[in-house]
């Protein structure tokens, strides 16, 4: 082999390391972008459980309300 030859492969096997070496970082900052929007998942997930308790807790609360509103009415209806 000339070197010339050894000079141009050298210089290919260089380009390749130095992509190999950027697709790395890349790798490392979508996986750390990955494990952050995970994390943000996780918290809204938590979030909406705790809206669906709260939901469910005022709709029974709307339901006892309507209730007792159905009975005093009815205790007026029986006075009259």
């Amino acid at each position: 082999m000339s070197l010339e030859m050894l000079e141009k492969l050298e210089s290919k096997v260089q380009s390749a390391v130095d992509t190999i070496s950027l697709l790395q970082m890349e790798i490392e900052e979508l996986k750390e972008k990955n494990e952050t929007l995970a994390m943000e998942a996780q918290e809204l997930r938590s979030g909406r459980e705790e809206l669906v308790q709260d939901n469910e807790k005022l709709r029974n609360d709307h339901n006892a309300w309507q209730e007792r509103v159905r009975n005093l009415l009815g205790k007026m209806d029986s006075v009259e």
